[in-house]
């Protein structure tokens, strides 16, 4: 791997921000973001990111690249929460199983956003279309999540009524957040843009290191209670993350030949949602564990990404496949 690489993703203000949040926590300080000022922000990235790939989306054809780019994007939130079930139903129950299959199977947006800054710094392109992709990767993995815990149930709180996640994963904040503001973006003129370019771009990365500062906090909080519950889940939190985004990093290849693409369909495979799906495994799955499944996605997996994950998929992406391809010519 590029040292030079890692190191300036270690060294990303936004990414220090993140650790200091984790270090006030074992300080025991009593820096916090307030609750409300904390959900703006998350909405304000999903406004940003979904407007700014809107307005790609309008300046480009649609072509059998995007075609093969969503319906990839789709078939990786399906096909990753089953076979994460399979391995996590050796250690946990079935509705433990469902809910953390679910969560990687499913996306974290503020993963994407922090891996679009990186190739923003690395000044490496992407297409507006992978906003979509990360929208449309939502839903699916919530509903076989669902799905799962329903056939796998064997008593009654298992049995989950599937019209009601269905809904509620479709119409989940940050889900309607970031379809809204990318067909927004998509419908706004170049010159209506430029109008509001100062809020959706200029102060982006601003708010992106006072929210991972809350990250942090959060992190920090949960990462103690999480360790009571054993290594099979840390491990998991790290491992099955990192074999989805490197093996997704190399495949990619089939359907797009920008790296940029390439590097955010790894990060989507390798993500885990804390946002969406703990609000839908409330209703679908409340026997499922929270402080489980929730700091997994959030302690361990987050962190992985942004510091050790994000170097080690793009290495492979402008290293490892173009070997393959000279190997093989």
């Amino acid at each position: 791997m590029d040292l030079h690489l890692l190191f300036d993703n270690l060294t990303n203000p936004a990414l220090l921000f993140f650790f200091l949040g984790i270090l006030s926590v074992q300080l025991k300080s009593d820096l916090e973001i307030p609750a409300n000022t904390s959900k703006f922000i998350s909405i304000y990235l999903l406004l940003s990111i979904g407007f700014k790939g809107g307005q790609e989306l309008s300046h480009s054809d649609f072509t059998m690249e995007i075609f093969w780019s969503l319906l990839f994007g789709i078939f990786l939130a399906v096909a990753v929460p089953v076979y994460c079930y399979f391995i996590l139903r050796r250690k946990f129950g079935v509705a433990d199983s469902g809910a953390i299959a679910a969560s990687y199977g499913s996306v974290s947006a503020v993963t994407f956003v922090t891996a679009i800054s990186f190739l923003e710094i690395e000044q490496i392109p992407f297409g507006g279309h992978m906003v979509a992709v990360m929208a449309l990767m939502e839903a699916p993995s919530i509903i076989v999540g669902v799905l799962l815990i329903s056939i796998f149930g064997n008593n009654r709180n298992e049995k989950i009524g599937f019209g009601k996640v269905f809904h509620h994963s479709l119409t989940n904040g940050s889900v309607l957040m970031i379809l809204g503001s990318l067909l927004i973006g998509f419908l706004a003129s170049e010159q209506q843009a430029e109008g509001i370019k100062p809020f959706t771009t200029d102060i982006f990365k601003g708010f992106l290191a006072v929210f991972l500062l809350d990250m942090g906090i959060t992190s920090g909080r949960k990462l103690s209670s999480f360790l009571k519950q054993g290594k099979f889940a840390f491990l998991f939190a790290i491992i099955i993350p990192m074999i989805n985004g490197c093996l997704v990093a190399m495949l990619s290849g089939a359907f797009t030949e920008s790296d940029g693409n390439r590097f955010l369909f790894a990060i989507l495979a390798a993500s885990a949602s804390y946002i969406a799906v703990p609000a839908a495994m409330r209703i679908a799955a409340p026997d499922a564990n929270p402080s489980l499944y929730l700091p997994m996605a959030l302690a361990i997996t987050f962190p992985f990404n942004i510091t050790l994950g994000m170097p080690l998929y793009l290495y492979i992406i402008q290293h490892v496949q173009t070997n393959i391809v000279i190997a093989g010519g």
